[in-house]
């Protein structure tokens, strides 16, 4: 039994409310529980915090020691009996799932959201550009359309367990280093259920669901790609004692294209061109994914120029608007002339001289830097 003041343990003042005095419980037993600590006097500190709690918790304790301090508080020179309190039921409480294996009442009944699905959508380049109806097939469980959840056959009902009381779970005391602590868990004769079933529905053999392949149409927005994940609230699991049903998480992948490719939100485009076109400039229709579109090659156009041509890229996921086409220019050099074209080279050639120039910089740096990077 500690000698400190009760109020003084738990760092609070004597007029605290119930919330307080549990918020202030909570932070020091996170901080000392013996499992987590590692301060030599955890053990001793956490003794004394539980039993400030155990006091001050309790209304008719707390006026007793208000007025009388520990000698107000019983046979036991003022220590709380502890084996009248569920700690089962405060650690519960108080921490959630913070891991130190006691459980809390009525933990297994309590409703809790359906698991979540995951299926794989895919999809064609234009289908993630434009956006897409897409049919897709799901298995997943659904409620027993024979019992409707109860687990039992039509004509008949479950049953209370006679084990737990129909509470789902037993309880049972045990000799701790604190004391005589409560500590729950799943009722091993109704898993937890609260209820035995003696005629099983003869659908989903007592499990209350029945395993359903269904087909939905699943609107695909435009400007998604590989890897973007699109959450269908509500279709995935049923959820377990009246809780809520999980998700479904559609993940996308996009496969390639013949001649485009995706750089965010832009599409990129390796266009060749002839030396003639290069040259002397042209007029060429060059594709889309709208469509064939008109661009202008100007005279002396060099292997590597990016054209850009606006609003024919991808659509933004969030916002108006749509990336660009940028086109790049490849000069085809023939590798088989007729004779005709050969005389015509050579011709070319005579008035072209044989110097050579070195550059400070190559095809790829010229490309990444038309690209911004």
């Amino acid at each position: 039994m500690t000698n400190r003041d009760y109020y003084e343990l738990l760092g609070i003042s004597r007029n605290a409310s119930v919330d307080e005095i549990k918020a202030a419980f909570r932070k020091l037993a996170r901080q000392y529980h013996p499992d987590v600590s590692k301060e030599p006097d955890a053990e001793e500190k956490f003794k004394e915090i539980n039993e400030a709690y155990g006091v001050l918790s309790d209304p008719e304790k707390r006026v007793r020691y208000d007025r009388y301090g520990r000698a107000g508080l019983g046979e036991m020179n003022g220590m709380p009996d502890f084996a009248t309190m569920d700690f089962g039921d405060i650690f519960e409480e108080l921490f959630g799932g913070f891991g130190f294996g006691l459980g809390g009442s009525g933990s297994s009944r309590r409703p809790r959201r359906g698991r979540d699905l995951q299926y794989q959508v895919a999809l064609t380049f234009e289908e993630a550009v434009f956006g897409v109806e897409k049919e897709v097939e799901i298995t997943r469980n659904e409620v027993c359309s024979t019992c409707r959840a109860s687990g039992a056959e039509p004509g008949s009902s479950p049953q209370r367990c006679t084990t737990c009381g129909g509470r789902g779970e037993v309880r049972q005391v045990r000799q701790t280093i604190f004391g005589s602590m409560m500590q729950s868990s799943p009722c091993p004769a109704c898993n937890g259920r609260g209820e035995v079933i003696a005629s099983p529905c003869h659908t989903c053999r007592g499990g209350g669901l029945e395993r359903k392949t269904l087909k939905k149409i699943v609107p695909i927005p435009a400007g998604v790609d590989t890897g973007t994940q699109i959450r269908l609230a509500g279709e995935g699991e049923p959820g377990v004692y009246g809780g809520p049903q999980g998700n479904l998480y559609l993940v996308i992948s996009v496969r390639s294209h013949k001649f485009f490719k995706r750089r965010e939100n832009d599409i990129l485009l390796n266009l060749d061109i002839n030396v003639a076109q290069a040259v002397l400039g042209a007029q060429i229709e060059v594709p889309t994914v709208d469509g064939t579109d008109r661009l202008n090659i100007p005279a002396g156009t060099q292997p590597g120029k990016v054209f850009t041509i606006k609003g024919k890229g991808v659509p933004y996921l969030r916002r108006n608007g749509r990336g660009d086409q940028r086109v790049i220019i490849n000069v085809d050099i023939p590798t088989k002339l007729t004779k005709e074209q050969r005389e015509l080279f050579e011709q070319l050639s005579a008035t072209l001289g044989t110097m050579v120039k070195p550059k400070e910089k190559g095809f790829l740096d010229w490309l990444n830097e038309a690209l911004g990077g």
